[in-house]
C-alpha cells in the first residue's frame, strides 16, 4: 500500500471513529436525561424515585412535571417525555392514538392508592355513604345539616376533568353521572387539600398520600381510607398507579431501573413513606 493510500485509509478510519464517538456521546446523553410527566398523584413517588436515583447515579438528570394523567399520555404520544405517570389506565382511544404514531405503550403498575374524601377538621361529619357522596357531587345534597352536620352550605371541590383521580371518582362514585354546575375544580391534589383545610364547609377528594393532619378523611360506607383497607380490598375507592413507557425499556437502562424501582426494598420504602401502598403488601 503506497503512502497516499495509507493516509487516505487512516483519515477515513479517523473520521469513522470520531463519528462513532459522537454518536455514542449523543446516545449516552439521551440515556442519562429522562423526562417524566403526568399525574399529580403519582408525582410524589416519581419525584422521590428521581431524587434517590440521581443521588445513586451521578450524571443522570431526571425531571418530573405534574400536568395530569391525560397530559402525561399526550407528552408520551408527542415524544416530550420518556415516562408518563398516570393514576388511571390508558383509555382505548389514547392507546390507539399512540400506536398510530409508532408509540407502543407499556404499563408498569408501581403502587396502589385509595382516593380519600376529606373535610375540614372542625366538621363533625365523619362518615358518608357512596349514595350520599354522589348526592353531594350531583347537587342533590347541598347542606351539611342533611348529613347530620351544621347548617352550612357545602362547598364542593373536585379535581379537574383531565385528572386520573377525577376519572376514578367519577367512575366509582358518580357512575358517569354529571357533576353539579356548582362544583369548584382545581388542578392538583395539593390544591384540593389546601382549599379544604382553609374552608370549614368544604369537601374534596385526594390520593391517600395527600391526607395529613390539616384535613379529616371521612369513612365511606363505614370503611376508613387507609393502606390496610386498600390492601384488604374493602375500601370502595381504590386504584392502581402506573408509569407508562413506549415499549418495554431495555434491561440495564436508566429508564428500566426507574420503572422497576418499586420492586426493590428502597422503592417499597419510598412508596410506603409517602402514604401509598407497595405492591408487595398484596
Amino acid at each position: 500500500m503506497n503512502r497516499a493510500i495509507a493516509i487516505s485509509v487512516f483519515t477515513l478510519l479517523t473520521i469513522l471513529m470520531v463519528g462513532s464517538l459522537a454518536a455514542f456521546n449523543r446516545t449516552a446523553l439521551a440515556a442519562t436525561t429522562i423526562v417524566m410527566d403526568g399525574s399529580t398523584t403519582v408525582g410524589p413517588i416519581a419525584k422521590a424515585f428521581a431524587e434517590y436515583y440521581m443521588k445513586t447515579h451521578p450524571g443522570v438528570n431526571i425531571t418530573v412535571s405534574e400536568s395530569g394523567s391525560g397530559n402525561g399520555v399526550k407528552s408520551l404520544l408527542n415524544g416530550k417525555c420518556d415516562i408518563a405517570n398516570m393514576s388511571r389506565f390508558m383509555k382505548p382511544e389514547e392507546f390507539r392514538a399512540c400506536v398510530q404514531k409508532g408509540i407502543f405503550p407499556v404499563a408498569h403498575t408501581i403502587a396502589m392508592d385509595g382516593v380519600a374524601v376529606i373535610v375540614h377538621p372542625s366538621n363533625p361529619v365523619s362518615s358518608v355513604s357512596r349514595g350520599q357522596l354522589k348526592g353531594i357531587y350531583t347537587g342533590k345534597i347541598t347542606n351539611w345539616k342533611q348529613l347530620g352536620g351544621p347548617d352550612m352550605k357545602i362547598v364542593v371541590i373536585s379535581r379537574d376533568t383531565n385528572s386520573g383521580t377525577y376519572e376514578t371518582f367519577e367512575k366509582k362514585i358518580l357512575h358517569k353521572e354529571k357533576m353539579s354546575s356548582n362544583i369548584e375544580y382545581v388542578g392538583s391534589n395539593g390544591a384540593v387539600r389546601q382549599r379544604v383545610q382553609t374552608t370549614k364547609a368544604a369537601i374534596g377528594y385526594v390520593g391517600l398520600g395527600f391526607v395529613d393532619k390539616t384535613v379529616e378523611a371521612v369513612d365511606i360506607d363505614g370503611v376508613a381510607p387507609s393502606r390496610a383497607t386498600v390492601v384488604a380490598g374493602t375500601y370502595p375507592i381504590a386504584r392502581p398507579l402506573y408509569m407508562w413507557t413506549s415499549g418495554y425499556p431495555e434491561l440495564g437502562t436508566h429508564i428500566h431501573a426507574l420503572v422497576t424501582l418499586h420492586y426493590k426494598e428502597k422503592g417499597q420504602e419510598i412508596i410506603e413513606s409517602l402514604g401509598f401502598v407497595p405492591l408487595t403488601n398484596y
